[in-house]
């Protein structure tokens, strides 16, 4: 049970006391508040020029697994505070899920959908280091809080940061991937080209319908058609 202390015991303080006492407990709850929220400090605002390369399969099968890699490389003369790669739909931006889509809003008298994101690819490994939470089915290392955001840390002057998805087709058609890089997670430090511009890009992938066939060789290697 919390201790109970007399009321006389604060009433009996001078004014300055109990403005000094006010002081201290208001900056004790601000840093505690600071304490929990759990975001890194906000990074000055700045430019960092990148050179940045994109690959993704542009034609794939359903059950297909691929690679969608990001390479990122710091062409500057500063340390990037924190390299991030944000991956949208540029259809639906971050209302779906990362590799995936929107499905069209429920109609009168249908029942109610609590999320319409559905997915295009499954990710089977995400970008970072694969450690305890990565082999048990977990994000990999670079995952964040941030929605659709994974990042790598710091980046040194000429040094190259891999993003890397592996990722299964479950949806047949035509889709696009866009991809954005950041200088951090917070503040206005910004990634941009040579051209000054925001380091971002596309990606078009055509999804076939039918499943590439597969049969098992005498030593039990699984073998693809192409």
């Amino acid at each position: 049970m919390p201790r109970r202390y007399p009321r006389r015991s604060v009433r009996g303080c001078s004014p300055s006391f109990r403005g000094a006492l006010a002081a201290l407990l208001t900056a004790t709850a601000i840093s505690a508040c600071g304490a929990a929220s759990g975001r890194a400090p906000q990074s000055p605002p700045a430019d960092f020029p990148v050179a940045v390369s994109s690959s993704f399969p542009s034609s794939q099968r359903l059950a297909q697994r691929s690679d969608m890699v990001v390479r990122v490389t710091n062409t500057g003369r500063r340390t990037i505070p924190n390299v991030a790669v944000t991956v949208t739909n540029p259809s639906f931006g971050d209302a779906a899920q990362s590799f995936g889509l929107l499905i069209p809003a429920q109609g009168q008298g249908q029942p109610i959908i609590a999320n319409r994101s559905r997915p295009i690819w499954i990710v089977m490994r995400e970008p970072g280091p694969c450690a305890y939470s990565c082999r048990n089915g977990g994000p990999g290392g670079a995952a964040t809080e941030y929605t659709d955001t994974w990042a790598l840390g710091r980046l040194a002057p000429g040094a190259t940061a891999r993003f890397d998805w592996r990722v299964e087709a479950v949806r047949a058609g035509r889709f696009a991937v866009r991809w954005q890089v950041a200088a951090s997670l917070n503040g206005h430090a910004k990634a941009v080209n040579a051209a000054g511009q925001a380091a971002a890009g596309r990606l078009q992938v055509r999804i076939s319908s039918s499943p590439r066939r597969a049969y098992v060789k005498n030593d039990g290697q699984v073998v693809y058609s192409p």
